[in-house]
């Protein structure tokens, strides 16, 4: 695909000099297909609420009061699983010198935008913008960690949500949690960052632990609200590596990050 975009960019610059009537007609074309392909990524966004409000109106409505329960509970489990890891988060900050109540003053607008999205590739810009506007990162390294942390090293969705699967349904000893760690690590590397990427990441875990992959078929009724709490996770922990990064390379500006009046003028603007 990289080869095939490579020729096609040799080409229209070949066809600048040549013809760039029809080089400027092809660019037009790029753009409003990237305009329509936009406007469906902002419908889907638009009607993801009421999508999950229909699959809790159908668990509901199926399911006995006993099987909801134990939904209910899982849920739950889930959201302290991603808090503990949340405050893990926090503690790294601290370790390296930046504020956690500031850190979460500056980021909770973008972790919220990640949380109803559920999609870490859709916050891609909000995460850029935040690092290098409120939190100081280097244009840099806030674009490598907000690209990379989409699709690798999901504590959310390629993490904690498999480990948990593979968890209830296997015996658990240290062999056993070794290989889960071993093989959660190796799976979270190009996982997509859209809702319901986590499904597939599971998939990949119970298969090549060779437990039973019906289980996050059983689940995926409750998904959707555990992935809400997932993407603002996997966005949190693209956001704590960038952070980290630019303080052990020394890119990053503390005084950004400790200036308290940008977030109050972004709060009046908006």
């Amino acid at each position: 695909m990289k080869e095939r975009s490579s020729l096609i960019g040799v080409a229209v610059l070949g066809l600048d000099r040549k013809k760039p009537e029809q080089a400027q007609t092809f660019r037009n074309v790029i753009d409003a297909v990237y305009a329509v392909v936009m406007r469906i990524v902002t419908l889907v966004l638009k009607l993801t609420p009421y999508g999950i409000l229909a699959l809790i109106t159908k668990v509901v409505a199926t399911t006995n009061p006993d099987e909801i329960l134990k939904l209910i509970k899982f849920v739950l489990a889930s959201y302290v699983a991603l808090l503990v890891m949340f405050v893990i988060h926090l503690i790294l900050l601290a370790l390296f010198g930046y504020n956690p109540v500031t850190y979460v003053k500056k980021v909770l607008p973008t972790l919220v935008f990640a949380f109803t999205s559920r999609s870490s590739a859709a916050t891609i810009p909000l995460n850029v913008e935040t690092q290098t506007k409120k939190l100081g990162v280097s244009d840099g390294i806030a674009n490598l960690s907000a690209t990379l942390g989409a699709t690798i090293g999901q504590n959310g969705c390629a993490g904690i949500y498999p480990a948990m699967l593979a968890v209830m349904i296997a015996p658990t000893s240290w062999d056993f949690i070794l290989t889960l760690i071993l093989v959660v690590t190796v799976s979270s590397f190009g996982v997509a960052g859209v809702g319901g990427g986590a499904t597939f990441a599971s998939l990949i875990v119970l298969s090549t632990m060779n437990l039973p992959v019906a289980l996050a078929g059983l689940l995926i009724s409750v998904e959707p609200l555990i992935d809400m709490g997932r993407t603002a996770l996997n966005v949190n922990d693209s956001i704590t590596a960038g952070l980290i990064s630019g303080k052990v390379l020394k890119e990053n500006d503390q005084d950004v990050f400790n200036d308290h009046g940008m977030d109050l003028d972004a709060t009046a603007r908006s």
